[in-house]
C-alpha cells in the first residue's frame, strides 16, 4: 500500500537576515533578456502551481526520509533531470537548496524555484561545478537540504556524476534517491526525455534506501557509490513508472 504518511512541519528555518546567502545573488542580463526571463519564469510558475493543486499525490518508501525531516536532520535528495517538473512537490523538509547551471535556461529555474520555497546556487557539471559544489556546501551549513540532478544538465541519460556523492562525502548526510511518476503524462523529446504530468493527474512518488559516504571514502569506493546511486535512481524510476500499469 502506498505510504501517505507525512512529516510535521520540523523545526522553523534560522534567522536569513543573520545568515549570509552569497550563492543566492542573481547575474545582471541585459534588458531584452531579462523581459524574456521574467515572462517564461512567470509562466512556468503557473503551470506548476497549477500541477501542485490538481495532481493527487502519494509516497511509497518515504519513512525514514520522512522521519528524518521530523527529527530535523539534513539529507541529500536525488532525482533524474527526466523528473524535474514536480519533484519540488516531493519535497517535506524545512528548507532546501539546489543547484542550477548560469545561462539563461538555469536562471529561470532558479526564479521559478524561489517562489516555491527553494534557494539555489549557480554552477553545473559542465561549468563552474566546483564552485556550485562549494556553494551546496556552504548552504548545508547553513541548515539546508541539498537537492541534486546528477545526470544535470545535459546527460548523459540517466548516468549519474559523481558531484552528490561528493557532497555527501563532505556534509555526512545521507543520499536518498527519489523519483516520481504520474498516470496521465507526455514526454519531450529531448535527451532527458523529460516527463510532463497532466493537471488532475495522479502522482506517485517514490524514496530508495539512503546512501552514505563515510569522509575516508577512498576514489575507488566512490566509484561504487555513484554505481550504486545510478542503479537505486533507475530501479525506482522504472517502479514508479509501472505503477500504473498494474493499478
Amino acid at each position: 500500500m502506498p505510504d501517505s504518511t507525512q512529516p510535521s512541519s520540523g523545526p522553523a528555518p534560522a534567522d536569513s537576515s543573520q545568515q549570509p546567502h552569497p550563492f543566492s545573488q542573481h547575474p545582471r542580463f541585459p534588458f531584452r533578456e531579462e523581459i524574456k526571463i521574467r515572462v517564461w519564469a512567470s509562466l512556468t510558475f503557473a503551470l506548476l502551481w497549477l500541477l501542485k493543486v490538481t495532481t493527487r499525490k502519494q509516497y511509497i518508501g518515504a519513512d525514514d526520509l520522512f522521519a528524518r525531516w521530523n527529527r530535523g536532520e539534513q539529507i541529500i535528495m536525488a532525482f533524474w533531470h527526466s523528473r524535474i517538473v514536480l519533484m519540488r512537490f516531493g519535497y517535506r523538509g524545512s528548507k532546501a537548496c539546489a543547484m542550477n547551471s548560469i545561462h539563461r535556461d538555469g536562471e529561470i529555474i532558479t526564479r521559478v524555484l524561489k517562489r516555491f520555497g527553494i534557494t539555489a546556487v549557480r554552477g553545473s557539471s559542465s561549468r563552474g561545478w566546483v564552485g556550485g559544489l562549494k556553494g551546496m556546501v556552504e548552504a548545508y551549513r547553513l541548515g539546508y537540504d541539498l537537492i541534486v540532478v546528477p545526470d544535470g544538465p545535459r546527460g548523459p541519460y540517466q548516468r549519474a556524476k559523481s558531484g552528490v556523492l561528493q557532497l555527501a562525502r563532505a556534509t555526512g548526510a545521507p543520499v536518498y534517491p527519489t523519483t516520481y511518476s504520474a498516470a496521465w503524462h507526455t514526454r519531450i523529446r529531448s535527451w532527458d526525455r523529460l516527463m510532463i504530468p497532466f493537471p488532475f493527474s495522479r502522482v506517485v512518488y517514490m524514496v530508495g534506501s539512503p546512501i552514505f559516504v563515510p569522509e575516508d571514502t577512498t576514489p575507488a569506493q566512490l566509484e561504487q557509490k555513484r554505481q550504486e546511486l545510478e542503479e537505486r535512481l533507475r530501479t525506482i524510476t522504472g517502479q514508479a513508472d509501472a505503477y500504473f500499469e498494474h493499478s
